[in-house]
């Protein structure tokens, strides 16, 4: 351990300058540096021997011996003949000190001319301040890329939200635990798979361009294929090309998928998003509850290592068995209002029952005016064999029996395109090859919808999908 004693930081030089004129100063740094030979942006690469994260976990290991490491500088302070500065890399922060009598006069001088947001490849020996702070004293330096922005943290900070969701590398710069949420959304992401993969699911990939866009109801995006003069669709759902590979033999696949929905933005609703769909040969919805539980279940305890998760105000339990309970049901327990179904009964829940189910919660036997994919019940064919899953007062996935009646598929396409002739952009368009594959027949098959976009939310207890959501879609920003 060493006696260096970090000291407290000290105002930099741009402090209380308009930010153009920073930018402009930062512009002019660079040139000099160019037209000096000493372009930072010469560099191709660095070799690098640890991340910040491996030298603090390692560091009774390490203390002593030389290392390389590389980051981005977003604090420094000291002056003369010692500075210190956190470089923060991918893994977190370390503390490196620069001092005279490692580096010389030039050297240090170089290093305090430094700004704020560049990116270095260090080189030096780990070691401890008297503070006990795990640091990296500097043998050496290089300059890999200058920052002419300011870093947002330190002039203006970055906490408006169109601002974040507008500059995303600059949030992730600022706010450090925006990297950790993207972390775990990719760990959300990386369980699920891990849990269908382990029971035979076979992850495949349909097309995003679909001469017919179907498999949901909801208004697409059109766009136009030169070449073959035809106008195309950007998916809406992949149901469709997913239960054709179930005809085919495919008996358990999944994909992963971007979808496409031409519809508003809120809190919930993005228009391009993320879904996770499966079909599963010779299962149905039921099939689809347990696996919905368990698959949920095992994601949490992955990645969050409890069942308990915290969504706004409410404490959420998810450890199966969920709440399995008919639309009706819930309908009348609402209102005291028995409706036998139809579009009136999808209203009533919509309007009061649906916020109010924060526990997890299967809802069943939808109405068949709503559910155009999916079986009828034997005993009562009004309705049909599908649920959707509620937890923090929102869906979170759909799940069929699927119709593999190609007769009665047919039927209820035609029913759709004269709802869509009528002016209804989101009815299911007629799709005659999918009618063809199910009549060389379809086995009972479960099918399964999530919404990885919510089940992020829900996971990381956020409560707008932009958060959860890289680069949302927002309005032109007028440069």
């Amino acid at each position: 351990m060493t006696d260096i004693q970090a000291s407290e930081p000290t105002e930099h030089s741009q402090d209380n300058v308009p930010e153009n004129e920073i930018v402009a100063l930062r512009r002019q740094r660079l040139l000099d540096l160019q037209r000096a030979g000493r372009d930072p942006f010469a560099q191709t690469r660095y070799d690098r021997t640890h991340l910040a994260n491996e030298i603090i976990t390692n560091f009774e290991t390490l203390d002593g011996t030389t290392v390389s490491i590389a980051g981005r500088l977003k604090s420094k302070r000291g002056q003369g003949k010692i500075a210190f500065a956190d470089l923060w890399d991918d893994s977190g922060k370390i503390q490196v000190i620069a001092q005279l009598d490692r580096l010389g006069a030039d050297n240090i001088e170089e290093f305090l001319s430094l700004d704020l947001g560049d990116i270095i490849g260090a080189r030096g020996e780990v070691m401890k301040t008297r503070r006990g702070e795990v640091s990296v004293a500097l043998t050496e330096f290089t300059l890999l890329a200058t920052s002419v922005q300011p870093p947002p943290e330190k002039y203006h900070g970055l906490s408006d939200v169109e601002t974040r969701f507008r500059q995303r590398y600059a949030d992730l710069i600022a706010n450090p635990e925006v990297g950790e949420l993207f972390r775990k959304r990719s760990g959300i992401v990386r369980a699920m798979r891990q849990f269908l993969d382990a029971r035979g699911f076979v992850e495949v990939e349909t097309p995003m361009m679909q001469s017919i866009a179907g498999g949901a109801a909801a208004r697409p995006f059109i766009t136009h294929h030169n070449a073959l003069d035809i106008d195309l669709y950007l998916r809406i759902a992949p149901e469709l090309y997913l239960k054709r590979l179930v005809v085919g033999g495919l008996e358990r696949v999944y994909e992963i998928n971007r979808n496409f929905r031409n519809e508003g933005v809120d809190t919930r609703h993005n228009p391009e998003f993320t879904m996770m769909e499966l079909y599963q040969a010779y299962a149905d919805y039921h099939d689809m509850m347990n696996l919905t539980e368990a698959m949920i279940a095992h994601m949490a305890e992955t990645v969050n290592g409890t069942l308990q998760c915290t969504y706004g105000e409410h404490t959420i339990d998810l450890t199966p068995p969920w709440r399995r309970v008919t639309m009706r049901e819930l309908v009348k327990e609402a209102i005291d209002l028995e409706i036998r179904g139809g579009r009136d009964l999808v209203t009533a829940f919509e309007n009061n029952v649906e916020h109010t189910l924060i526990q997890p919660t299967f809802v069943t036997d939808f109405p068949i005016e709503v559910s155009p994919l999916a079986k009828r019940k034997a005993d009562e064919p009004q309705l049909t064999y599908r649920f959707e899953v509620f937890i923090g007062g929102g869906e979170i996935g759909n799940a069929f029996s699927e119709l593999n009646d190609p007769l009665d598929q047919e039927k209820r396409f035609r029913e759709q395109a004269a709802q869509k002739a009528g002016g209804d952009e989101e009815a299911q368009a007629y799709d005659a090859d999918y009618v063809r594959a199910l009549q060389y027949g379809l086995p009972p098959t479960g099918g399964l919808g999530i919404g990885i976009d919510r089940l992020v939310m829900l996971l990381t207890n956020n409560q707008s999908i932009r958060e959860i959501i890289l680069f949302p879609l927002l309005k032109p920003e007028n440069l």
